[in-house]
C-alpha cells in the first residue's frame, strides 16, 4: 500500500510539474493578407510592397536633376479598354517652393481627364504596363529643401 500511496505522490508530482513547464510559453501572432482580383478587371501593382511606402526622386550630384520612379502595373480588363486620369495636380512642395510632376501609364501622359492608357485588345488578354512619374524641372533649377508629395491615379474600366 505504501509503494501504491509512493507511486501515485510522484506521478501526481510529474503531472504537477509537467503542467508548470507548460505554462512558459511564447506566442507569435503574424498578420497575413491577400488580394485576389476580380477576373474580369484589374490595375494591380506588379510588386505590392512598395504600396503605402514613401518613394524617394533621387538626387543626382553630377548632373543636378532627379531621377524618375518607375513601377510596373499588371492590368486586365475582359469588357473593353482601360482608361486613367489624374485625381489632382501632382507637385512636390517643401512648405515654399513647388515640383511638378509629370505622370504617364503605359508611355501616355496623364492629366486630370480620362485618357484610355490601355485598348480593348490589350486589356482583354491582360499586360503589365509602366507607371513613370518624373520631376518637371523649374526655371532656374532645384531650390533646395525636402519635399513631399501624393499622386493620385484613378482607372476606369471602359465598356466596349
Amino acid at each position: 500500500m505504501f509503494k501504491q500511496l509512493t507511486l501515485i505522490g510522484a506521478l501526481a508530482a510529474s503531472l504537477l510539474s509537467a503542467s508548470q513547464a507548460l505554462a512558459f510559453q511564447e506566442r507569435q501572432s503574424f498578420d497575413i493578407s491577400v488580394t485576389i482580383p476580380v477576373h474580369e478587371a484589374y490595375v494591380l501593382p506588379s510588386e505590392p510592397d512598395w504600396m503605402g511606402q514613401d518613394q524617394q526622386l533621387a538626387w543626382n550630384l553630377v548632373t543636378e536633376q532627379l531621377s524618375r520612379l518607375r513601377k510596373n502595373f499588371d492590368v486586365k480588363n475582359l469588357n473593353g479598354g482601360v482608361a486613367a486620369r489624374l485625381g489632382d495636380i501632382p507637385y512636390l512642395y517643401s512648405g515654399r517652393d513647388r515640383i511638378d510632376l509629370h505622370v504617364q501609364f503605359n508611355s501616355v501622359p496623364l492629366t486630370l481627364h480620362s485618357t484610355e492608357v490601355v485598348n480593348a485588345e490589350q486589356a482583354g488578354v491582360g499586360r503589365r504596363a509602366e507607371l513613370e512619374i518624373a520631376a518637371i524641372k523649374p526655371e532656374g533649377g532645384y531650390p533646395p529643401g525636402d519635399y513631399y508629395g501624393t499622386v493620385h491615379v484613378v482607372f476606369d474600366f471602359l465598356a466596349p
